[in-house]
């Protein structure tokens, strides 16, 4: 198996790290580190890295003021607790982006919220309700 590891630049990494642990309904721990952490799964699996803005030097990461953080980016959740997943996000947030509504290519529900630093995220019922 191969997996994907979808790093995104944030301003606050141990915020930006609660905030996701919060939406996901995840135990909430600390990142590794200051500049870097990883939301996992309780599996294991890497969910969503956080790596701190110009940190470390990476082109694509030096700074929000290069580039509008998620343009051109979707970040898709599909979640088994859609039920608790919804006021979870609702708490998190002034407004949803997207009320609760359901996906006509995926047959649904979902809704869509942005995080701290304006990336957009979708939550996705993992199946039909």
């Amino acid at each position: 198996m191969r997996r994907t590891w979808t790093i995104i630049g944030v301003g606050d990494v141990p915020a930006s790290f609660k905030w996701y642990q919060s939406l996901l309904g995840l135990p909430e721990t600390t990142p590794a580190h200051d500049y870097f952490g990883q939301i996992l799964d309780s599996d294991g699996t890497v969910l969503l890295c956080l790596h701190g803005w110009g940190d470390h030097g990476h082109p694509s990461l030096t700074s929000p003021e290069h580039a509008q953080p998620g343009n051109g980016l979707l970040l898709f959740f599909r979640v088994d607790d859609f039920a608790r997943a919804l006021p979870r996000g609702r708490a998190l947030v002034a407004r949803l982006e997207e009320e609760p509504h359901v996906n006509h290519n995926t047959g649904t529900p979902e809704f869509s919220l942005r995080d701290p630093d304006g990336y957009y995220v979708t939550i996705s019922a993992l199946s039909a309700a």
